[in-house]
């Protein structure tokens, strides 16, 4: 995997994946960034959120679920001092379908949080990551 990042001005950088895709980060204003494009560290949970919603989303399919939707949303808390890490993530999956199985859905997000999220498992290397769930029934 390779992966790509230039500068641009001010602290504005483009990122361009091994596949073909780009994205734009920039920094805080107090920062000398114009704020015209994500975050870094930010980049980081939403990498974890993709990364853990693809497990969850492939391991309902396999255990026949009728899901419809999955949402995760994230909180993240940082160190005050330099090194800057995560210390705390608390990840809430929203699972919509149809007759969702509530133990098979706890288990689909175990499983990635225990055996196939890299991101996840890299990431509470140093932070405290937490999960839980909701289901929600899927209209008709």
């Amino acid at each position: 995997m390779k992966a790509r990042v230039k500068w641009l001005d001010h602290m504005s950088f483009v990122g361009e994946s091994g596949s073909g895709h780009s994205v734009v980060m920039d920094g805080a204003p107090d920062l000398g960034g114009r704020n015209l494009g994500i975050r870094p560290m930010e980049m980081l949970l939403l990498g974890l959120g993709g990364c853990t919603s693809f497990d969850v989303v492939l391991i309902l399919k396999k255990m026949k679920q009728d899901i419809t939707d999955c949402e995760v949303e994230i909180e993240a808390e940082r160190a005050e001092s330099e090194p800057k890490v995560f210390t705390r993530i608390h990840v809430h999956f929203i699972v919509t379908g149809r007759g969702l199985d509530e133990k098979r859905v706890a288990r689909a997000v175990n499983l990635s949080a225990e055996k196939y999220c890299s991101a996840s498992i890299m990431l509470g290397k140093t932070a405290e990551i937490t999960h839980d769930f909701e289901i929600r029934e899927a209209c008709a």
